[in-house]
C-alpha cells in the first residue's frame, strides 16, 4: 500500500483504504477500482491524497492505533451532536462519551505506536477528520504524561468537543470578529450548559488557542493559568490543521508541520507537552513514498516507537543482472545513521 496525491491517481488503480462521508457512511470501500469518473469525483469532494493498493507493496499496512469501526461510529455521533448545536438545541453526551471510551481504550493498547495521520479527508468530512485526529493526539500525549484513566477521557472529551463552537453559529449568522463572539467562547458557552460535561473538558473549547507567551486568544493567557489539557489540545489542533489538505495554501507533511511546532516551542506552545508529543507522531507516515540520501527510491513500510524520524523503508533491488527479478529490502534507517530520508515523493 502506498499513499499519494489524487493527481498522481490513475485510472484503474485499486483505493487501499475506505473513504468516509461525514456521518460515518463508506463512500468507497478499500479495494474499488477508481475509473477517471471516480478519480475527477474524488477531486469534486475536496479529496487530496489517497491510500493506494501496490502489487509491490502488498505486505506494507497502514497500523491504526484506532480503528475502522470505532472512527466510523465516532464520525455519526460527531455529526448527530453538531446537528444539534447548529440547530440551537442541546445535544445527548452519553454517545459522545461511549465513543471517547472506546477511542482511549484502543489506543491504550497501542500507547508506545506511533500515529500515522494521512485519513483521506473531504470538504464534507473535514471538521470530523480534525476533531477525531486531534482526540487522538491530545489522549496519546496524555498517556505518555501518564494521565489516569478518569483524567484521560475528560481530556479525550474536551479534544473531540473542542471545535464544537464552529457549530454554534446559525446559517444566517456569519462568525464575529469579537473575542466574546469567537468560536472558543461559543463551543465553552455550549458544552458548559451540558450538565453531564465536565468543567475541564468545556475549558478546552475556550482555551485552546491560547499561547505561553500570552499572545493567544480569546483571553491572552499566560502559560502558568493555561490548564495542562489546553496546553495538549492547542499542540494537536496546530498540527492537525498544517497537515490537512483542505487549509487554505495547502498541505504540510508531518515532518514539516513538526518543525513548525517545534520553532513555536516557548512561544505559543509548552515545551513538556511538545517534547511528548514528537514521540507520539510519525514524521514519515507508513506507506509514503520517500527519496533516501543513497539516491534510492522506497516506501515507508513500519515505524520505529518512540523515534519517529527512523522508520523502515522498503527499497527495491534487482537482483542478478540484465531481466533479474525485483527484491524487496527493508532497511531500518535507526541502524543505518547515514543513511537519511532526503525527500518525499506525492
Amino acid at each position: 500500500m502506498r499513499y499519494t496525491t489524487i493527481e498522481l491517481t490513475q485510472a484503474n488503480e485499486k483505493l487501499g483504504k475506505q473513504i468516509y462521508t461525514s456521518d460515518g457512511r463508506v463512500l468507497l470501500n478499500e479495494g474499488a477500482s477508481l475509473t477517471q469518473a471516480l478519480i475527477n469525483r474524488l477531486k469534486r469532494l475536496g479529496i487530496k491524497a489517497v491510500y493506494l493498493q501496490d502489487p509491490f507493496d502488498t505486505e506494507i499496512k497502514k497500523e491504526d492505533l484506532v480503528s475502522e469501526e470505532v472512527k466510523r461510529e465516532t464520525f455519526a455521533n460527531l455529526t448527530e451532536s453538531f446537528q444539534f448545536v447548529q440547530e440551537g438545541q442541546g445535544f445527548e453526551l452519553k454517545s459522545i462519551q461511549q465513543s471517547v471510551k472506546q477511542i482511549v481504550e484502543e489506543i491504550l493498547g497501542h500507547s508506545q505506536s506511533l500515529l500515522s495521520l494521512t485519513d483521506m479527508r473531504t470538504e464534507d468530512n473535514g471538521l470530523f477528520v480534525h476533531s477525531l485526529n486531534v482526540c487522538m493526539i491530545s489522549t496519546i500525549v496524555g498517556v505518555r504524561l501518564g494521565l489516569p484513566r478518569a483524567k484521560l477521557y475528560e481530556l479525550a472529551t474536551g479534544a473531540l468537543m473542542h471545535d464544537i463552537g464552529k457549530m454554534a453559529y446559525s446559517k444566517d449568522d456569519e462568525p464575529k470578529v469579537e473575542m466574546g463572539d469567537h468560536h472558543t467562547w461559543r463551543g465553552f458557552n455550549v458544552l458548559r450548559k451540558n450538565s453531564e460535561m465536565s468543567a475541564l473538558s468545556a475549558h478546552i473549547a475556550l482555551s485552546h488557542h491560547e499561547h505561553v507567551d500570552g499572545g493567544g486568544i480569546p483571553r491572552q493567557l499566560l502559560e502558568k493559568d493555561i490548564h495542562v489539557f489546553a496546553k495538549i489540545v492547542a499542540v494537536a489542533n496546530a498540527f492537525d490543521h498544517l497537515i490537512s489538505p483542505l487549509r487554505p495554501g495547502g498541505r504540510m507533511l508531518p515532518h514539516e508541520a513538526c518543525e513548525i511546532i517545534m520553532g513555536l516551542t516557548g512561544v505559543r506552545y509548552g515545551h513538556q507537552i511538545v517534547s511528548h508529543f514528537l514521540k507520539t507522531i510519525a514524521f514519515y507516515p507508513t506507506g509514503i513514498q520517500v527519496v533516501l540520501s543513497t539516491g534510492e527510491y522506497g516506501v515507508v513500510s513500519a515505524q520505529n516507537d518512540g523515534i519517529p524520524q527512523r522508520p523502515f523503508v522498503r527499497i527495491f533491488k534487482v537482483e542478478g543482472h540484465g531481466h533479474g527479478e525485483f527484491q524487496a529490502v527493508d532497511i531500518n534507517l535507526l541502524k543505518h545513521p547515514t543513511v537519511f530520508i532526503e525527500k518525499i515523493v506525492d
